[in-house]
């Protein structure tokens, strides 16, 4: 019996990607979840058993790559990007018929023949209804999302993918010298990365930890006064090398204005000054953090906190393009030596060392990552955390510990959530822009073909480039209006799934 008439116990099929072959873990998962719904299926439940094929994703356009022997996002659109998409439509179902029958074979009660498919427009609805009631809500907003990027491939890389790529590398190190503004004193800054000096913003102390303010007494430097970790100061300066002036926490340096280092880019706001945050350990370094928003999670989390200058003088192919280097690739060998001695000569050394660290590359071509601060919008789930811990909270979980830990613990500290991906095959964001800075979401096809300028209809395909091509008139100026061109991380398609397989609200 369907149970038609019984109470639901809901059920939600976590959908596999058909362009893999099933495997024994599949089996493994499929046979949990089927044991779950016969059992409360025999207590009388009507337990709704709907299939899905999640479609979406990067792992689907480097499979196409692969088939058409092209590389990277300028290869992708030298080839056309609805040609590739169509290609990317296709692999999915590749392994279809091998995923039904092994269904099958198996005896999983599952509804095969009315699958949701989140490539199809209907889901993709769904989704653009979702995103327009977070951004009628005040809850959609663009920021920047600190990345591991390679600039060969054109893209950010997951955690899992950098993990693949390390290898030890020998970099030259430097402890850089920042002159305070108001006195001929200077801050010492140790970094593994001299290129990112051009976008150095503040100066980062922990606010409870020693410091101290000392007069050299021998070497090169001596008669000059430095700021550092007290715990440092014999490792940094050498134990018999200076005299402790003055003492103090980090918090009483917060605030203090220095010079910038490398005057190449131009600041839109007040910088260059000393901040505080948690983080800076006094493991190793100086103890007070060179600190560059635009290349490092850390540092962009203390510029959004200090509201300070967001400089980034280096493009996506990782070639700056500010400074006296305006071109050159930012890690590619020598240039650290070049800008080493152009800090030399502007006497803002103390010292250098080289040292044998552990990078990552990318494990699809062997170039070194760039941590890079790339465009990306965001769902503000910050403001959703008191409800989402309330939720949990509700939740009988088995193990406990698992719900109220692991889960409870990320949900305490949820971030918010970086939705977009600079990609091809996905749910196209619906959000139009106006040069003016005015935004419009479409939350429905409906919607979409009342503001389009050009005349479209029903049978417009929700995919990139159609809706890339249908522009509006800003209401607000009267200009032309594009669509922005990220899609949908894929994650948003399978966290829509408990509306999008309905097709709510529209069906």
């Amino acid at each position: 019996s369907t149970r038609e008439d019984g109470e639901n116990f809901i059920f939600y099929e976590g959908p596999p990607t058909a362009n893999g072959k099933p495997g024994i873990h599949h089996m493994m998962a499929r046979t949990l979840k089927d044991s779950v719904n016969r059992y409360w299926t025999m207590k009388g439940y009507k337990v709704n058993r709907k299939a899905g094929w999640d479609t979406h994703g990067l792992p689907v356009e480097i499979e196409v790559e692969k088939q058409l022997g092209i590389e990277g996002k300028q290869q992708i659109e030298e080839y056309g990007i609805a040609e590739f998409n169509e290609k990317c439509k296709a692999s999915v179902f590749t392994y279809k018929d091998m995923w039904e029958q092994m269904s099958k074979r198996m005896g999983f009660m599952v509804d095969l023949d009315n699958p949701y498919i989140t490539l199809d427009d209907n889901y993709i609805e769904t989704g653009w209804w979702i995103i327009n009631e977070f951004f009628k809500a005040g809850l959609v907003y663009e920021g920047y999302k600190i990345l591991p990027y390679c600039p060969r491939c054109g893209t950010g890389l997951a955690s899992h993918e950098v993990a693949q790529g390390y290898k030890d590398v020998k970099v030259n190190t430097i402890t850089a010298k920042f002159k305070r503004c108001d006195a001929d004193e200077y801050f010492l800054a140790w970094t593994t990365t001299p290129w990112t000096l051009a976008s150095n913003v503040s100066l980062t102390v922990g606010p409870d930890v020693d410091y101290v303010k000392v007069k050299m007494t021998a070497g090169e430097e001596e008669g000059n006064v430095f700021y550092v970790a007290k715990a440092l100061a014999d490792k940094t300066l050498g134990a018999d090398n200076y005299e402790v002036l003055q003492e103090m926490k980090g918090k009483d340096l917060e605030y203090v204005e220095y010079e910038q280092l490398m005057p190449f880019c131009k600041p839109d706001r007040k910088g260059f000054f000393v901040t505080c945050m948690d983080y800076v350990s006094t493991e190793d370094g100086t103890g007070i953090v060179h600190t560059a928003p635009a290349f490092g999670e850390d540092d962009y989390q203390c510029g959004l906190k200090y509201d300070l200058p967001f400089l980034q003088p280096v493009d996506e192919r990782g070639c700056y393009t500010e400074t006296p280097w305006k071109g050159q690739f930012v890690m590619a060998d020598g240039l650290d030596i070049e800008i080493i001695k152009w800090l030399a000569q502007e006497n803002k050394i103390f010292a250098k060392q080289k040292l044998e660290h552990n990078y990552p590359h990318c494990w699809r071509c062997d170039t070194p990552l760039v941590y890079y601060a790339k465009p990306s919008w965001y769902i503000k789930m910050t403001a959703l955390r008191d409800q989402l811990v309330e939720n949990n909270n509700k939740v009988n979980w088995y193990p406990d510990f698992v719900g109220e830990k692991r889960f409870g613990n990320w949900l305490e500290d949820v971030k918010d959530w970086a939705i977009s991906r600079n990609r091809y095959w996905g749910t196209p964001i619906p959000i139009w822009r106006c040069e003016c800075g005015h935004l419009e979401c479409v939350g429905s096809k409906a919607d979409l073909i009342a503001k389009a300028d050009q005349n479209i209809d029903e049978s417009i395909e929700l995919h990139r480039p159609y809706v890339d091509d249908v522009t509006f008139t800003c209401p607000v100026c009267g200009k032309t209006m594009h669509r922005i061109p990220e899609v949908m991380d894929c994650w948003f398609d399978s966290g829509a799934m408990p509306f999008a397989q309905w097709h709510y609200t529209f069906e």
